[in-house]
């Protein structure tokens, strides 16, 4: 099992999985601690929190931890096979919400309360086996692409919203925000949206104006929160610069942002579609943490133990 401590909780004999923090001295480290030194490095680096594994740590680490995603919730007996079946039945559930939300919106109409069973579905899928969520989202068709996409990007969230000790209310407004994030994809022409093969450098541009369309759209209905539309407008955005719509560097990026641009590019990425093959959840994490220019590499980290 891996925990997430505050790294003055370290003691020697852990197992260290991963050191939250940018440091080039631990970046892509597995190892045990068996120093005083290396003890001492971590103590002294930018890191708040470090990732370990109890199963190989040669000490008890029944410590104090961040509160996960199942922290108030009975542990399933379910088989693996069972939970898929939920699981599927769930995704098809909010599936299903989402197509008929996304038209109300696209035609002037707006209820967020309508997602709130769908956010509830969410969360209780993610708890009962978050890999076996990844999993059964992986797989998109066209017609369903965009529905399943936001899905996916909302469990995820969630879990990160709770690994990251944002609180119910925030963590709450991220499942929403996750589902909502890509509404303006929707309000792009399907001869774009759908096209099989490459875009030209104009549908490109067109393509790019998705997250400025979705917050024009939202932000006409004061119910949706500021959260939600910063989420919704900034998620391309990259900790350089070098995104868009407005280029926005890491210091104008909030958190609840950075943790919608990891999980949605986690997605795209790990996603079976037509035209390319499929990453593994392991390949795509490690791609995006070696690329601590564009992610949030403490977030990338959270997100490997969330999905283990």
């Amino acid at each position: 099992m891996v925990l997430r401590i505050r790294k003055s909780l370290l003691r020697k004999g852990m197992y260290i999985e991963a050191v939250e923090c940018a440091d080039l001295e631990f970046s892509g480290r597995r190892f045990l601690l068996e120093t005083d030194s290396a003890l001492h490095s971590i103590l002294a680096s930018s890191a708040e929190y470090v990732l370990i594994n109890r199963a190989k740590s040669n000490v008890d680490c029944g410590l104090p931890v961040c509160r996960q995603p199942d922290e108030h919730v009975q542990p399933t007996s379910l088989r693996e096979s069972d939970q898929r079946t939920r699981i599927q039945h769930a995704v098809s559930q909010v599936t299903a919400t989402l197509r008929d939300g996304f038209d109300e919106i696209k035609s002037g109409k707006f209820d967020i309360d309508r997602f709130a069973p769908a956010a509830m579905n969410i969360t209780a899928s993610l708890i009962a086996s978050p890999h076996v969520l990844v999993e059964v989202t992986r797989l998109k068709t066209k017609d369903e692409g965009t529905y399943i996409h936001s899905l996916a990007v909302s469990g995820l969230m969630t879990g990160l919203g709770h690994l990251s000790d944002l609180g119910e209310e925030t963590t709450r407004e991220l499942t929403i925000a996750g589902l909502l994030h890509d509404l303006g994809k929707l309000l792009i022409p399907n001869a774009i949206l759908n096209k099989s093969g490459q875009l030209t450098e104009a549908e490109r541009h067109v393509m790019r104006t998705h997250p400025e369309r979705g917050y024009l759209r939202l932000k006409q209905h004061p119910e949706v929160s500021d959260l939600i539309l910063e989420i919704c407008r900034f998620h391309h955005e990259a900790l350089d610069g070098s995104g868009y719509p407005l280029g926005l560097r890491a210091d104008r990026l909030s958190l609840p942002v950075r943790i919608c641009t990891v999980c949605d590019v986690f997605d795209a990425l790990t996603s079976v579609r037509p035209y390319k093959r499929a990453w593994t959840s392991t390949e795509a994490l490690k791609w995006m943490f070696d690329r601590g220019h564009l992610f949030d590499r403490r977030l990338v980290l959270r997100l490997g133990s969330l999905i283990n």
